[in-house]
């Protein structure tokens, strides 16, 4: 299999992030393009994060589009809802995002978006991963004229801004607001702080110099510790960090304490049923969200839908229910009223907007919503076994789940991207939690010998 929860990922250079299948990708997705509008010229966006080895992924799915007589239209290092919006913005037919969001430089990876700006559903990955695998993809091509053409696009950056700004109330300015912003020296690098500038914002910006390998690296949204410690010694309104392609964000109060995703959705959800946008009374949210935010909704009259963690899936329920606002606790927060995706600038800007509105400081907004304690652990593994099948797995997340007697509650599941188990617990007591997840955890590394 080649397609994840969010595209295809791996290490650079290893199976499936070689040259060669890549190439094949680009093919596979000509082919896809041209069954269902056959004798039209068909154009793809391709854009980029920082690090090392897109630029050869940027050559290999132009050579495979090209060879198939589609066009190119290459932005360089964009974020990936920037890409999302080009892909409307150029009438493309596609559009590709080479990046591995926020892990480390030496992966990478592709993310494919429709004309419509949303990600390809999983019955379309799948028609692109069958004709890859099938054996066939060598054999075909164009000749002559009806070779592909790459063109590299000059104002994508400019368009992308205006209409970051676009999201923004007209009425209102960033003047008088002091922010560190660290962009994980990936694709947001040069935009970000290009935007909070032009709206009047005094910028202290991190992590502005890609150098290929230091995407991600101790910074931005999953490394915010730099973030913090630059709120705490300088005097700021508020910290944001980002991820390497841009399209999640947490935040630093006032006073370094940490805002992820779960209280950010709370805070905008609170502003948009006062202001009657919150879209049938509604937000998405996903399994790994915390209870304290369902007590928060409840409180307020506002229903929450659940989907398993994924931000496609977020997407997927919040356009079959005609809703405008979902998203993770990771950061990654979709307003559907702009953008067709996760886009950690326009979560920014809104959260500065309820600020600006309210007069209150981020310290004081995130008070609706009081957090139970929650202890995430990370474990490796070297194959991702059905978890069902483990019986000392499953002995131990029901031993837990009988000693949280109804107050608290344990989530296991594997990440799409990384070979990883996530064990969540979540109940009253920090301590006692994290001795629980860390006890899951062992059963899970036991049951890999």
């Amino acid at each position: 299999m080649l397609f994840g929860t969010d595209g295809v990922r791996g290490i650079a250079n290893e199976p499936p992030m070689t040259v060669e299948t890549i190439t094949k990708l680009g093919k596979a997705l000509a082919c896809v393009l041209k069954k269902k509008d056959q004798g039209v010229r068909h154009k793809v966006v391709i854009g980029k994060d920082t690090r090392l080895s897109g630029y050869m992924f940027e050559t290999s799915l132009s050579a495979g589009l090209c060879s198939m007589g589609v066009d190119v239209l290459l932005v360089g290092p964009h974020p990936t809802p920037g890409i999302a919006f080009l892909t409307q913005s150029l009438r493309a037919d596609a559009g590709i995002v080479i990046s591995a969001s926020h892990n480390l430089f030496e992966d990478n990876g592709i993310k494919i978006f429709g004309s419509d700006g949303y990600k390809l559903p999983d019955k379309k990955e799948k028609e692109i991963e069958e004709i890859v695998l099938s054996g066939n993809i060598e054999s075909l091509g164009t000749k002559g004229p009806y070779v592909g053409k790459a063109f590299k696009i000059g104002d994508a950056l400019g368009r992308y801004i205006v209409f970051l700004k676009n999201s923004f109330p007209k009425e209102m300015s960033l003047q008088g607001f002091r922010i560190v912003i660290d962009c994980a020296n990936g694709a947001a690098y040069k935009l970000a702080p290009m935007v909070l500038e032009e709206l009047g914002a005094d910028v202290i910006p991190l992590n502005v110099k890609p150098n290929g390998k230091n995407i991600n690296f101790q910074c931005g949204s999953t490394n915010p510790d730099e973030m913090r410690e630059a709120v705490k010694n300088i005097k700021v309104d508020l910290g944001i960090a980002l991820d390497g392609d841009g399209d999640r964000a947490i935040f630093c109060d006032e006073n370094g304490e940490i805002i992820y995703g779960d209280e950010i959705i709370a805070i905008c959800a609170i502003n948009m049923a006062k202001e009657k946008r919150l879209k049938k009374n509604t937000v998405v949210t996903t399994a790994m969200t915390n209870i304290g935010f369902d007590v928060a909704m409840k409180k307020i009259g506002v229903k929450v839908k659940k989907v398993q963690v994924g931000d496609r899936y977020v997407v997927e329920e919040m356009v079959k229910g005609g809703y405008n606002l979902g998203g993770e606790q990771s950061g990654h927060i979709i307003f559907h009223d702009f953008n067709t995706t996760g886009d950690g600038i326009i979560t920014t800007l809104q959260v500065l907007s309820v600020m600006i509105k309210s007069g209150k400081k981020l310290s004081d907004l995130k008070k609706v919503m009081k957090k139970f304690p929650q202890v995430l652990v990370n474990v490796r593994v070297k194959e991702k076994k059905e978890l069902s099948s483990l019986p000392r797995v499953q002995a131990k997340i029901k031993e837990v789940t009988v000693k949280l007697n109804g107050k608290g509650r344990v989530f296991v599941r594997y990440s799409g991207t990384e070979p990883v188990a996530r064990v969540m617990v979540e109940g009253e007591d920090g301590p006692t939690i994290g001795k629980m997840a860390e006890e899951i955890a062992q059963a899970i590394k036991e049951s890999q010998n």
